[in-house]
């Protein structure tokens, strides 16, 4: 059961993750980026208001506050800046790949901010990653380089907003600390997109699919079954399952819009697969040798130092 449950938080986590790529892409088709996100937020943010009025849950000042801030930064300035590359032309897969960056950046982070150790096997499998992303979109590297600069800025109020979350240990369920953050996001992106004038009524039913999609699959399954995992693990393993977003995204991409996948890809997919397990493998060998040295040292005595007092590992007169 110990297993099972972060093995099927992160494949579920993987999932809905790129459900919202696919649902940025459906959006954007009727309305721009802020309009989108305002009524993503507003359906959203409701269904949160209902389960705060419910649950009451008691929140303290420093949970709240960190709550603000990760509304802030994972909602607001990653997904913001997300859906406007998209809406201006980058693709979904691409999108992803520069999203799937995160474990790099957030294992240089991670020693020294969050004290999470980042051991060799596992900075092997992040660069495996990156190269099992970049072949995963290899065709679809087109556009103005400037462009990319929206979902990389992205990128970093995510990995700034994870390791608030993991530094400050909030409290906060995972289910009260994600209507907060609806709640919050909903605020900002409504006031955002009415005071620049993009803030509409579209009558297109497939825009209305599009924040339905958002709401139960991204919203809910995405970003619930993120904080869920921060929960669980260190922030460099959950940010490993991101390396699986890009393909994932891209066999949505061919099952919704009929987006071919070509051989490259399928060796990316393959290669992105063997990165999560090499960081995933790693932390079961690790737990795996402490446990061992446990049984056979189990009250922490070392070599050196078999009993109390003493300065070598044979009594004196030996």
């Amino acid at each position: 059961m110990r297993t099972a449950l972060p093995l099927a938080a992160g494949a579920g986590f993987v999932v809905f993750w790129s459900c919202g790529f696919i649902g940025a892409r459906w959006g954007t088709e009727y309305t721009n980026a802020f309009d989108l996100l305002a009524w993503r937020f507003l359906v959203a943010g409701a269904l949160a208001a209902v389960i705060l009025a419910v649950r009451r849950p008691s929140i303290t000042r420093r949970d709240l506050s960190t709550q603000v801030w990760m509304a802030f930064l994972t909602q607001c300035v990653y997904l913001g800046l997300i859906f406007t590359g998209i809406d201006h032309g980058i693709s979904a897969g691409l999108t992803a790949l520069v999203g799937s960056l995160q474990p790099l950046l957030i294992a240089t982070v991670a020693g020294p901010l969050l004290g999470e150790r980042v051991s060799r096997p596992q900075w092997i499998g992040l660069a495996t990653g990156v190269v099992g992303v970049g072949l995963v979109v290899l065709d679809d590297l087109h556009g103005s380089p400037l462009l990319f600069l929206l979902p990389f800025g992205g990128l970093l109020g995510l990995v700034v907003g994870t390791c608030l979350d993991r530094r400050r240990k909030s409290a906060t369920n995972s289910l009260d600390a994600l209507c907060l953050q609806s709640l919050i996001s909903a605020v900002f992106f409504v006031a955002l997109a009415a005071s620049t004038d993009q803030l509409t009524v579209p009558s297109e039913p497939g825009f209305y699919g599009a924040v339905v999609w958002l709401v139960l699959l991204a919203t809910g399954g995405g970003w619930g079954l993120y904080l869920v995992n921060l929960k669980l693990s260190g922030a460099t393993r959950i940010s490993s399952l991101l390396y699986l977003v890009p393909p994932t995204t891209m066999v949505f991409a061919y099952l919704l819009f009929h987006e071919t996948i070509g051989p490259v890809a399928v060796i990316g997919v393959l290669v992105c697969a063997v990165a999560v397990l090499l960081v995933r493998l790693d932390e079961r060998v690790g737990r795996a040798l402490a446990t061992l040295r446990g049984w056979r040292n189990p009250d922490g005595w070392t070599r050196r130092n078999r009993w109390p007092g003493a300065r070598s590992s044979r009594p004196s007169g030996w």
